[in-house]
């Protein structure tokens, strides 16, 4: 049985090589700090763009413009439907139909953390719908950061162009506050709900 035992670390040890980038997220995701709150701080540098430069697609592939949701505070949601935090949607629908009028929640599905998003929007789509019975905007699956993340989460992401902020997203289910003026104020980490103080006070409510 001893003789065994070093192929059976070995094999082991070949399956967690051949995981790479996905079995590193999911340890970096583990160990995150899934509570973080940022703020943006009194007297930040003025932002260069703001959340009504960017137009998205929805899951069904037409563009919008977030122009369209001034006056309005914006949460902007990177969704996944294969993670822990997934049950989230269910918090995010109920809030928004409470607070939909002055509060838009804003869904971006994303693979980017152990690849736990559906592979095509159509799918996406009905999973929400099935099993959240979502109605909150849902746009099409973008990456959130790394080479090919989308300019939304570009700008949200770096500060020379939201103003303060260069916080990317740690994993599923973070979230971004952006007030009626189109800027970005507060950034939340995954474990954050509707209900938590912080975020209350961040929307005004």
């Amino acid at each position: 049985m001893k003789k065994h035992v070093p192929l059976i670390l070995t094999a082991a040890g070949l399956i967690v090589i051949s995981s790479g980038f996905m079995f590193k997220d999911i340890v970096k995701g583990i160990f995150s700090n899934k509570n973080e709150v940022a703020i943006a701080p009194v007297g930040h540098a003025a932002p260069t763009k703001s959340l009504y430069d960017f137009t998205v697609k929805t899951l069904d592939g037409k563009s919008v413009a977030l122009s369209g949701f001034k006056g309005k505070k914006v949460v902007v949601l990177n969704t996944a439907s294969k993670c822990g935090f997934t049950p989230q949607y269910a918090d995010w629908e109920k809030f928004y139909k409470e607070h939909g009028e002055k509060i838009v929640v804003l869904g971006f599905p994303s693979g980017n953390f152990a690849n736990q998003e559906l592979d095509s929007n159509e799918e996406i789509a009905s999973f929400c719908q099935k099993n959240y019975g979502v109605s909150f905007p849902m746009f099409e699956k973008v990456d959130v950061k790394g080479d090919g993340q989308a300019p939304l989460y570009k700008w949200l992401t770096t500060k020379e162009l939201n103003g303060w902020n260069d916080k990317v997203p740690t994993w599923n289910f973070c979230k971004y506050v952006v007030n009626e003026k189109g800027e970005l104020t507060h950034f939340f980490g995954s474990k954050v709900k509707p209900d938590d103080e912080e975020f209350k006070k961040a929307v005004g409510i």
